[in-house]
């Protein structure tokens, strides 16, 4: 095989005195200036996936950022309404007991209403075996009740869709001896 014959990219034309097609290659700047253009064209596509993976990594970071610093901006908006009703108990004026127990009791109704409105519940565990994942213990005592079964609440406790935020305190009954 010649040389012409084992190079690949090639070109045809005629000779012009014989009538026959011969093989005009390519010179070896051509092929280089191809070569370095197709490898420009790579890297500004890798340049540009780059920068794209930039912006996504730095526009998710923001967005965290944002959801966590926000993220109880309704609740908190919810607990204002309970704040002024507080105020508005402590600014009367008067030495009426029974008045300021509907205050606080509306005042209770409210922030119920914002707890069921956000899925937080409250844990009274009352009667049921003791669970180290919802109750914190404070002591054992002597009980008719079973054995390390919750015999009295001393805090509730709550969970914020089924996610303890706070176990409740209990007293548990003492095995038997």
């Amino acid at each position: 095989m010649t040389q012409e014959q084992t190079t690949q990219p090639t070109d045809r034309a005629e000779d012009q005195g014989t009538g026959h097609e011969v093989e005009i290659m390519p010179s070896l700047e051509e092929l280089l200036q191809a070569a370095e253009l197709k490898a420009q064209e790579h890297y500004d596509a890798w340049m540009y996936a780059k920068a794209e993976s930039e912006n996504i990594r730095r526009r998710a970071h923001e967005d965290t950022d944002k959801a966590r610093k926000f993220a109880l901006e309704k609740f908190s908006g919810e607990l204002l309404a309970v704040k002024d009703s507080l105020d508005a108990a402590l600014a009367v004026e008067t030495d009426d007991i029974a008045s300021y127990k509907n205050g606080v009791e509306l005042t209770h109704k409210q922030l119920v209403s914002i707890f069921e409105k956000f899925n937080i519940t409250e844990v009274h565990p009352i009667g049921e075996k003791f669970d180290p994942h919802h109750h914190q213990a404070i002591s054992l005592v002597d009980a008719d009740a079973e054995p390390n079964t919750v015999v009295q609440v001393l805090q509730k406790g709550y969970k914020l869709n089924e996610r303890v935020l706070r176990p409740a305190l209990v007293m548990v009954a003492k095995p038997k001896a």
